[in-house]
């Protein structure tokens, strides 16, 4: 698998509390955005991220942000 898929085609509006995530980049989990271990075999990895403010965050839903892992409204050029 050289590309990821693409589960949706707008971002995730999250409210996270402060933490350590593991967001989705192979696009085949059930539990977007984040991972849930799908992409065994894949060549993916999740991307940890450490969130340090309670707030909603809007994670990229289609795996191709320049932003990574939040989104930059790439999904509107896909």
């Amino acid at each position: 698998m050289d590309k990821p898929e693409i589960p949706q085609k707008a971002p995730y509006a999250v409210e996270c509390d402060p933490g350590t995530y593991r967001w989705c980049t192979c696009g085949m989990a059930k539990t977007q955005p984040f991972c849930d271990d799908s992409h065994y075999g894949t060549g993916f990895e999740p991307e940890i991220v450490e969130i340090t403010e309670k707030k909603t965050y809007y994670w990229c839903g289609c795996k191709h942000s320049e932003n990574k892992p939040f989104c930059d409204g790439t999904h509107r050029k896909i």
